[in-house]
């Protein structure tokens, strides 16, 4: 069968059928096209795989520091004699340090993965999801005065003590809180593929690779045994279309090109006979493929390749008698005259066609429609390639790295540290002169003469020498001084010249690649203010943005493919198990949504770690706010928690003025609560000083009562005593009187029984003085007869 080829290229047309393109022709054909661009010219005059191939290998060496040290020999060498040399030909590891600061640095930024569900069915659930919430926000006061009043929670949210206050907050939460489990289903997925697949390791191979040779890749395939697979690839072995596009998005091929032995290309095509293997060994031209002078004669190489070329797909509406209308399926080259029954209705889409082709030999071992394409579901007629390529400095099919950069400088560094071993091995100490003839003219006293031994050993253990002014014959000796220092050579300024040399080339790395001092390590100037070594760091970290844009861009196509091809693994009962026994150990639930995922249409987007100096920033405003009390400890801890800078300060913002709302609210309560507790207080004092009135009377009440009832006592007491006492009186008063009368009878009775004693002793006097006179007695002392008679009468 003949196949047409388009004009002035070497691949087939296009424009065929799509029987014609599934021939193994037509992929050998396409092979052959391949082939031709990448290796015509052979070894001799250099193809262009063979160039980049070289140019690579050189790139990893310088970047080892492991570069071919023939250009220095040959630069010190004398018509290629280096017998008189012997110097350490090691190169100096420069370039390495470099390579090693840029990759792990970039390789330590830590992101993660977001899916955005964007079909219809997932935005209306978002939408209403917002709108239930706007709902809420709106109604909140009479909804929360009717739950007081009535019982019935008519939230429609879960938590409406949480609902934002205004749309921006709706915003902040709808970014931060809201997550369908389709999303996070969707982000595990691709989380557990990525570490299966150990892609930490691999996007460290990646990164190296484009600081080193310029340019990165990797590929995303899917089989029923392993499922999805993520492998790194060797730029150095690739080929590509021509393109100016630094994410190669607009390349029609690719492929790589491996080195497999018969044992492998047997087990990977079963269906191969003997002779065919045979062929591939023995075919002539096949050395010319080879650009590893380490090659192994066993190994085959073999160009895989995806070829991206378009299809019609044709469609036959046939109406019924019923009206209704049937869609069938038909060949591209269907083509029937115009009917009333049925219009045919077609369509273009971009196909892969996967091949394997030996290389030097006309043979393919594998051409076909790749399976399992992945197609945007934003754009079912586009398709993904399997690879995924970006070389950021890409200008007319030319890289430029990093490394590529400072490979002169590092060459010049390599020859300056040559030239000063040079001139340390020409170095020799300095030494001493002796003047003979003047130490023979001293005499050191003890008849001896001064000789050069004994001159140097005093020299050099004490640093004092002897010598004479004049000759033995008084004249002046010229040799006065007999022992002088010589100074040998200048190396001291050579060396010195040459360390200067060095460090101006490594200053020249420095400004070429953008990693100063304050990245790549070195003593920072002690004059030198922190804030300043800051921002050379950042500005550090800006010379090398592209290369961290480049592995994020890398990263985040390989996800895409990924999410794409997630759907792919629910198909196949193996990959489905292997699926969900690994994310089911994390999160049971996400069970339920992973057999939905064909269903839905993912975003996918990388929250990067910020940089220390945005992190210095965020931090700055955070402790600004603790500080002003501002915001609260818990809002600082999940503010930091946020990598995205931007979202960070919006929700500080958010924090900030919600925690001034509280604040606002808590002062107005808690003046509500003092003016209320002081009304309180008031009433409190009032009721109290009613109360201490009403008490006070109560007492005074009680106490007149008291007084009351203690003066009727008192009075009932003394009416008692008094009458007591009345009566006791009375007894008294009647034995008082009835001793008076006893008194005044027995007063009466003595006066009486005195009167008659009286009248008798007046009578017994009168008959004594009767008797005197009549006796003319002598007179008679009646005084003592009285006292006589009365202290007879008291004795008695």
């Amino acid at each position: 069968m003949k196949l047409n080829t388009g004009v002035n290229s070497a691949f087939p047309s296009q424009m065929v059928s799509e029987e014609e393109k599934k021939t193994l022709d037509y992929g050998l054909l396409v092979g052959q096209a391949i082939e031709y661009e990448w290796f015509r010219g052979g070894r001799v005059n250099g193809s262009r795989w063979n160039n980049g191939y070289q140019q690579f290998h050189n790139l990893r060496l310088y970047a080892r520091g492991e570069q071919n040290v023939q250009k220095y020999k040959d630069e010190l060498s004398i018509n290629g004699d280096l017998s008189y040399l012997n110097l350490d030909w090691k190169p100096i590891p420069i370039i390495p340090k470099f390579v090693d600061i840029v990759v792990n640095g970039i390789a330590s930024k830590d992101y993660e993965i977001n899916a955005y569900a964007q079909d219809p069915f997932s935005q209306q659930k978002r939408t209403k999801y917002a709108e239930t919430i706007m709902r809420d926000m709106m109604a909140k006061p009479l909804l929360t005065e009717i739950q007081q009043k009535l019982g019935a929670n008519l939230f429609a949210t879960s938590n409406p003590e949480n609902l934002p206050g205004s749309k921006e907050e709706l915003e902040i939460h709808m970014q931060l809180n809201y997550k369908q489990s389709i999303e996070i289903a969707q982000e595990e997925v691709i989380d557990n593929i990525l570490a299966f697949n150990k892609y930490q390791l691999t996007k460290k191979r990646i990164i190296d690779d484009i600081v080193t040779i310029g340019i990165g890749a990797v590929k995303t395939s899917f089989n029923k045994a392993e499922g999805v697979v993520v492998d790194y690839v060797d730029p150095a072995n690739l080929v590509y279309s021509f393109t100016n596009d630094p994410n190669f998005e607009d390349v029609y091929y690719v492929g790589e090109i491996k080195s497999l032995t018969l044992a492998e290309i047997k087990k990977k095509f079963p269906y191969l006979t003997d002779a065919e293997l045979q062929k591939m060994v023995r075919y002539p031209g096949r050395d010319g493929y080879i650009a590893n002078p380490n090659y192994d004669n066993d190994l085959v190489q073999i160009l895989f390749f995806e070829y991206k070329t378009f299809i019609d797909q044709v469609f036959k509406i046939k109406r019924t008698d019923t009206g209704l209308e049937k869609t069938l399926e038909k060949l591209d080259t269907f083509n029937p005259p115009e009917s009333d029954n049925f219009n045919r209705v077609s369509r273009s889409i971009e196909v892969l066609f996967s091949g394997a082709k030996v290389m030097g030999v006309p043979q393919m071992l594998e051409w076909k429609m790749a399976e399992n394409m992945t197609r945007p579901k934003s754009d079912l007629t586009k398709v993904n390639m399997n690879y995924v390529m970006c070389a950021p400095s890409l200008y007319q099919g030319r890289m430029e790295s990093l490394v590529s950069r400072i490979t002169g400088f590092a060459d010049a560094i390599q020859l300056t540290s040559l030239k000063l071993q040079q001139v340390i091995q020409r170095m020799v100490p300095d030494g001493v002169f002796v003047d003979v003839d003047g130490l023979a003219e001293v005499d050191l006293g003890n008849g001896t003469n001064y000789n050069p031994q004994e001159a140097l050993n005093m020299y050099f253990q004490t640093g004092s020498i002897v010598g004479r002014s004049l000759t033995q014959d008084g004249d002046p000796n010229r040799g006065k001084v007999p022992i002088q220092e010589l100074q040998s050579s200048s190396a001291n300024g050579k060396i010195a010249s040459l360390i200067n040399t060095y460090q101006y080339y490594l200053q020249m790395i420095r400004d070429v690649t953008g990693l100063n001092e304050a990245r790549d390590g070195s003593l920072p100037d002690k004059d030198s203010l922190v804030g300043l070594q800051k921002m050379a760091a950042n500005a550090s970290n800006i010379a090398t943005k592209h290369i961290l844009n480049a592995s994020l861009y890398l990263t985040l196509r390989t996800c895409e493919n990924i999410s794409l091809r997630a759907a792919d693994m629910m198909e196949f009962a193996l990959t489905n198990n292997a699926l969900k026994s690994s994310i089911g150990k994390f999160n049971v639930g996400t069970l339920r949504e992973t057999s939905e995922l064909h269903l839905y249409d993912f975003g996918l987007y990388l929250n990067l770690e910020p940089e220390d100096e945005e992190k210095a920033m965020i931090e700055q405003n955070i402790q600004m706010a603790l500080q002003q009390n501002q915001i609260y400890l818990e809002d600082a801890i999940d503010i930091r928690e946020i990598k995205n800078t931007s979202l960070g300060n919006q929700v500080l913002k958010y924090r900030r003025i919600q925690k001034q709302k509280q604040d606002q609210q808590a002062q107005q309560q808690q003046v509500q609560a003092q003016s209320q507790a002081q009304q309180k207080a008031t009433e409190a004092a009032a009721m109290q000083e009613v109360q201490k009135q009403e008490a006070l009377a109560q007492t005074e009440i009680q106490i007149e009562q008291a007084k009351s009832q203690f003066e009727i006592q008192r009075m009932e007491q003394e009416a008692l005593i008094k009458k007591q006492i009345m009566a006791e009186q009375f007894q008294y008063d009647l034995q008082l009187a009835q001793q008076q009368n006893a008194k005044i009878t027995e007063k009466e009775q003595f006066i009486e029984d005195r009167k008659d004693k009286r009248t008798k002793l007046q009578a017994t006097q009168q008959s004594k003085m009767i008797e005197q006179r009549q006796n003319d007695m002598l007179p008679t002392d009646f005084e003592q007869g009285t006292m006589d008679q009365i202290g007879l009468e008291q004795m008695l």
